[in-house]
């Protein structure tokens, strides 16, 4: 049996608990890996709530990304051996001893990128990488991110500025430091956040980057005449009554492994703020259901 970490109903953090399951054999295009470490996202606290749908056999192991070493290859899968360290999006829960990846969404692990911040590069990191490339502002242009501070919004900065993009992004005062060690310019989000966009842009903004949505997307809105370059990850809804787009999610493992030779070459940095082991899967979850985590946020499996 491996340990896990899942939830038996849907609901809140009261149907979380920890589960004991058989090791998986791994099915037609799977990997089966022992876990060195699962990134944390807000869609697990989003799934176990039932808000993308209860399709989900429960109970249900969480977490949606991981990296460790392929313990077994499943029927039909090239390029990947046992002993392999990989990374990828996992198709049976991230926060276990043992999981399933699906392998043509996972890629080999380079010897000079951690566990820690191979674990994160499927979700948070692709999403930043998936919605810089659909919003392609080019060089020289300015682009805004709402909620900067944290995974997707960290990895966006860092991946549009080596693009040769100017870029802003709403955080908090206390986030100042670290928004700047992104090589972004600050603006505090809450009253008045456009006049202060307009303040630090003079010229004005090309494109747009919503990490968070609803009010606080309405009340940009208007520093980009033309709604077409706005891409939100967070709000769909509100993203199409502005005249924006949702993310389109295009991930590879080409892609996937470019984002880490990215980060090898030292180019981008995941920025991994807080580690949890297994045992504490739960206030990892609520660090970042908080909505204040900063950066990203991951699971350790010793």
């Amino acid at each position: 049996m491996a340990k896990a970490f899942g939830f038996v109903d849907y609901g809140g953090p009261e149907t979380q608990e920890f589960l004991d399951r058989p090791v998986l054999a791994p099915g037609s295009g799977q990997l089966a890996i022992t876990v060195r470490a699962a990134g944390v996202n807000p869609v697990d606290g989003k799934i176990r709530r039932g808000f993308l749908g209860r399709e989900r056999q429960l109970p249900a192991v969480m977490g949606q990304e991981a990296a460790g070493v392929v313990q077994q290859v499943g029927p039909g899968v090239t390029g990947f051996t046992p002993g392999d360290e990989v990374f990828g999006l996992v198709a049976a829960g991230a926060f276990a001893e043992q999981t399933l990846l699906r392998a043509e969404l996972s890629a080999l692990k380079p010897e000079a990128v951690g566990f820690d911040q191979a674990a994160v590069l499927s979700v948070s990191v692709a999403t930043a990488d998936d919605a810089v490339r659909q919003l392609a502002l080019g060089a020289g242009r300015t682009l805004l991110i709402l909620g900067i501070a944290g995974g997707v919004g960290s990895a966006a900065a860092q991946i549009a500025r080596s693009q040769g993009l100017v870029v802003l992004g709403t955080a908090s005062d206390a986030n100042r430091a670290y928004v700047e060690s992104l090589g972004a310019t600050q603006v505090r989000y809450g009253d008045g956040v456009a006049g202060r966009i307009a303040e630090a842009a003079p010229d004005g903004v090309d494109g747009i980057l919503d990490l968070v949505g609803g009010d606080a997307l309405r009340a940009v809105a208007d520093v980009r005449a033309d709604r077409t370059e706005l891409v939100s990850t967070a709000d769909p809804a509100t993203a199409a009554e502005l005249g924006g787009r949702y993310v389109t999610r295009s991930t590879t493992p080409e892609t996937l492994a470019a984002l880490a030779a990215l980060v090898a070459a030292g180019d981008l940095d995941p920025q991994v703020s807080a580690r949890y082991p297994l045992g504490r899967a739960a206030e990892a979850l609520a660090e970042v259901e908080s909505g204040h985590a900063r950066g990203k946020v991951i699971i350790e499996v010793s």
